[in-house]
């Protein structure tokens, strides 16, 4: 097992025993339970009884069957490497891309060349292949796969003059290739991927995001109930392509792609198909040449008569099961399937409802809405994504459009999986210390959203830092906003009653994921400091009307006008009577200023606290619901499933002469 997959299973073990220690601790009462009672006595010695089992028949069984794999050796060519069949005689098959550039995809022992190339263009080699073989030449750019020359031959009277010849030698890894039509041959060596390991390499990098907001963005004829940002998102994407358009048209000349620059995609097809190509073609060469008959042994006949027993009473066991079983269940859960998912559109029809276009939905204010449009919106995507992957099957391995399907598949999985184990350990924490949570809410809501606040306004309403205020206005403003506290501060104490039940009610919601608790403590700040948002936005609103009519008067003094039709300023005659009554307008409202900025200030600092408070919640609601977690899984564990560039190194000799 790979280390980094012990790591992942001892994470999840140590979470799964924080959620459940009482059961740790009663297997810890079961275990001295049974050492106490003789348990282990007698589990000893039912496993010396195994052990001797073992010894007396299965070893014996393990020792017939390797002498008969000695006595009859599988076939040739599978499961050998690629170096190791450089190494022998045979012939080299793959793809022709020109007349001296040739593309390697097996070396094929104990055949004949002209046989071989007889069956290739015929497609003898893919007759009994579980898919059609018109995919890999469509994907690889030709119509068959020819013989490119031999390998460690005696002879090379007969070869023809385009057919390369290569020769192994045990002191070199790399070998000495030679072709009559070629001055000078450039060898280029390549890891094959694997496609059962879902490797491959590829030009761009892989894309693991879903196109449906591309989609959305793309598409001219948006709803009208857009958000802001989707707005903005379109509006720059819009004029960018503007942009673009525009030097398209300035462009003095566009550079055509070159024959190489169009061959370089079909080669890299080539190589992703190499591996599952050799394994068929090694499958199948051992079926052209003629095979000696010989009469089954002892044990294969036994194995024979067994395997026949068995194999009926498999098929009779599955036609009872796929008869009468599998269709009823299978109906039972496509209905389940069915009820889930229209519930599911139900509760998304509520979250996205608006009252009117361009007001918010119940999802743009509540996190803990979104978290559930979230987790709807997985559960019903999660059976098309399944039913995507299933018909990898029905198509080569070699194909890799699935793949970043796959990974989106299975990284949601687990960050579903993991929030959920996260949930249960914080919700047996906050369940059995629910009293104690709640009390410390409490503690915090009354020091900091009110006794805080309090003091502040009280502080403010004297002489701050020794600035001189306006007194009347700012023990009005104070006065105003301390009697607004003083009637939250009875809402919160008629709260503190039930907040236990609230907390624990929160704990509970945790077993859904840790993500649940976490957008209910994130709205639940948005609750409870309401007051604070109602003074930040009428001391923001006080100071921006203030501003603006500082900046009319302004304008007032300059002879100036705002022309708000044409969005311009523009000059204006004014009376004696105006502009009298502007300077003391102006006089005024100057010196009013920094007590209204002051408050509006104080205010203002505290909604930015309040806001870096929940941008922390949701930063960890978007690490629990969006991290790429399984991408970087499979990066450590094997890079070459996740591809992003393909590199060439030159060695010190490249070149062999022919």
């Amino acid at each position: 097992m790979h280390p980094f997959s012990i790591l992942t299973l001892g994470i999840f073990v140590a979470g799964y025993i924080t959620a459940r220690w009482d059961l740790v601790t009663r297997l810890y009462e079961l275990a001295i339970f049974a050492a106490e009672y003789g348990v282990v006595i007698r589990a000893a010695k039912g496993v010396v009884a195994l052990t001797a089992l073992f010894l007396t028949i299965f070893v014996p069984v393990v020792w017939v069957a390797r002498k008969e794999t000695f006595l009859h050796p599988r076939e040739p060519g599978i499961g050998v490497s690629a170096r190791e069949q450089l190494r022998r005689r045979g012939v080299v098959v793959g793809w022709r891309n020109s007349t001296l550039d040739v593309f390697v995809v097996a070396i094929l022992d104990d055949v004949d060349a002209k046989e071989v190339e007889h069956h290739l263009k015929g497609g003898s080699f893919f007759r009994s292949a579980s898919h059609s073989p018109g995919r890999i030449y469509e994907l690889c750019g030709h119509s068959s796969m020819h013989v490119l020359g031999v390998s460690n031959s005696i002879t090379f009277d007969t070869v023809d003059p385009s057919w390369v010849c290569a020769i192994t030698h045990p002191s070199s890894r790399t070998p000495t290739i030679t072709c009559s039509k070629a001055s000078s041959i450039q060898l280029i060596l390549y890891d094959r991927p694997q496609p059962k390991h879902m490797q491959y390499i590829s030009l761009e990098p892989i894309a693991l995001a879903l196109g449906d907001k591309r989609s959305i963005i793309d598409d001219p004829k948006v709803d009208a109930t857009e958000d802001l940002i989707e707005q903005q998102e379109r509006s720059a994407k819009e004029a960018r392509q503007k942009l673009v358009d525009k030097l398209k048209q300035h462009t003095i000349s566009n550079r055509v792609p070159s024959a190489r620059d169009k061959a370089l995609q079909k080669i890299i097809n080539q190589v992703n198909w190499s591996w599952e190509l050799e394994q068929t073609l090694q499958k199948n060469a051992w079926r052209l040449g003629p095979r000696p008959k010989r009469s089954l042994s002892v044990s294969e006949q036994v194995l024979e008569s067994a395997s026949t027993m068995r194999n009926y009473v498999h098929r009779q066991l599955w036609t009872l099961f796929a008869v009468y079983l599998f269709p009823t269940i299978r109906k039972a859960f496509v209905l389940f399937l069915l009820g889930h998912r229209a519930a599911a559109e139900a509760f998304l029809v509520i979250l996205e409802f608006r009252i009117k276009p361009g007001y918010a939905a119940l999802k743009d204010i509540s996190a803990t809405a979104q978290q559930i449009e979230i987790r709807l919106q997985q559960f019903c995507y999660w059976p098309m994504q399944y039913s995507k992957l299933r018909q990898r099957k029905m198509n080569w391995a070699s194909v890799t459009t699935s793949h970043p399907d796959y990974i989106r598949f299975y990284n949601s999985l687990w960050l579903v999986a993991n929030d959920v184990i996260i949930g249960i350990a914080l919700g047996s924490y906050v369940i059995e210390h629910a009293e104690w949570v709640a009390a410390r809410i409490g503690d915090l809501l009354s020091t900091y959203t009110v006794e805080a606040l309090q003091s502040s306004i009280s502080w403010l309403m004297d002489y701050p830092a020794g600035l001189k205020l306006n007194g009347e206005l700012a023990i009005f403003l104070g006065d105003l906003f301390l009697w607004v506290i003083d009637y939250w501060s009875s809402c919160i104490e008629t709260l503190n009653p039930a907040l236990p039940k609230i907390v624990w009610f929160i704990g509970f919601t945790s077993f859904a994921g840790a993500s649940m608790p976490i957008a209910l403590f994130s709205d639940l700040l948005s609750v409870l400091t309401v007051h604070i948002y109602s003074f930040y936005l009428a001391s923001a609103r006080i100071y921006h009307w203030q501003l603006t009519i500082l900046q009319s008067l302004f304008h007032l003094f300059r002879g100036k006008k705002q022309n708000v039709l044409r969005n311009r300023i523009d000059s204006c005659d004014y009376d004696l009577d105006q502009l009298l009554v502007g300077t003391i307008l102006f006089t005024l409202l100057f010196f009013l200023l920094p007590t209204v900025v002051v408050f509006y200030l104080n205010f203002a600092i505290a909604r930015m606290v309040i806001i870096s408070m929940k941008a922390g919640f949701d930063t960890l609601l978007s690490c629990l619901n969006h991290f790429p977690l399984f991408a970087l899984m499979l990066r450590i564990k094997d890079e070459k499933r996740l591809p992003g560039a393909y590199s060439v190194y030159t060695p010190r000799v490249s070149y062999f002469g022919g």
